[in-house]
């Protein structure tokens, strides 16, 4: 079941469903854009609530972003929605973006403050005429009223931010200002997400927050994002994986098993789907679905 512009997430999760989406990245080629399509073609059939494009720092990937969301629009049965940042970019850019979005038929925007060209530990510095928090560019989205509008949550303690609370704070804002749901970072703990989940209800706000999954396919990359991005790979967790050090096929599977036993884990306990973060590929994605029994 997708999400049109007059159905939203929370309408599809009031009702008792569950929403499954996926997340796919600006390619910086010609093969690199072969291989998005063909993911995209092959989770097309699991007819996924929304598929997200993600928005490069400071507008690197602006034009691909905008013409990949629009062909999804245009080429497939699936929704498309456009990441936009804060980076680098004055209030003004940011609503000629909004324009060409929809003027390419794409009408879901995750709103994001961005990180530094430096990376997510480097001190944020505003850019000039723009703006300087998420929860300013979701107010900036919203009242355009053309838009549904998605954000960014953090299970564990955002790198720039004083404490979970203060994530949670952040959070709330963002769905004060016009978000009508979350989507967090990934982790590899259910109670950082429950935890999460808690702090925001015990604050008053009922925001859908669908948790991000990526499974550990390569311990190594997987913790380079981790330090990257202030999430912890958990030691048992680690103990599991390296179990299987040298043997990538078999470490690959356990990655997969892992990701699946998250994933159920949280749907058991609660949370109204999940999204995954497909790097591109869709192989990972559809063996998780198999061991969770979802079918095209």
């Amino acid at each position: 079941m997708t999400i049109g512009r007059g159905h939203a997430l929370t309408d599809l999760i009031a009702a008792g469903g569950r929403s499954f989406s996926f997340e796919f990245f600006p390619p910086k080629d010609e093969a690199g854009e072969a291989q998005l399509w063909d993911a995209v073609r092959a989770l097309e059939p699991y007819k996924p609530t929304f598929v997200s494009v993600t928005y490069g720092a400071g507008g690197s990937s602006r034009g691909t972003t905008v013409r990949l969301t629009g062909r999804i629009a245009r080429e497939t049965s699936m929704l498309p929605m456009a990441h936009l940042t804060c980076v680098g970019h004055t209030r003004r850019e940011l609503e000629e973006i909004l324009e060409e979005y929809a003027a390419a038929g794409v009408h879901h925007v995750m709103a994001l403050r961005g990180d530094p060209a430096e990376g997510p530990r480097a001190d944020w510095t505003p850019t000039e005429g723009g703006l300087d928090h998420a929860d300013q560019l979701v107010e900036l989205v919203a009242s355009r009223g053309q838009f549904r509008i998605g954000v960014a949550a953090f299970p564990e303690r955002h790198p720039s931010s004083a404490s979970l609370d203060h994530d949670a704070d952040v959070l709330v804002a963002k769905a004060r200002a016009g978000a009508e749901f979350a989507v967090t970072q990934m982790f590899f703990r259910a109670s950082d997400y429950f935890g999460l989940v808690e702090r925001v209800r015990a604050r008053g706000v009922d925001l859908p927050i669908l948790p991000g999954i990526m499974p550990i396919l390569n311990l190594q990359a997987i913790r380079r994002q981790g330090e990257l991005i202030g999430t912890d790979v958990p030691a048992d967790v680690v103990a599991r994986i390296s179990a299987h050090d040298g043997d990538p096929v078999s470490m690959r599977a356990e990655g997969i098993a892992q990701a699946a036993e998250l994933c159920q884990e949280l749907l058991d306990g609660g949370a109204p789907g999940l999204h995954f973060y497909t790097l591109n590929r869709s192989k990972a994605t559809r063996e998780i679905f198999e061991k969770l029994h979802v079918t095209p």
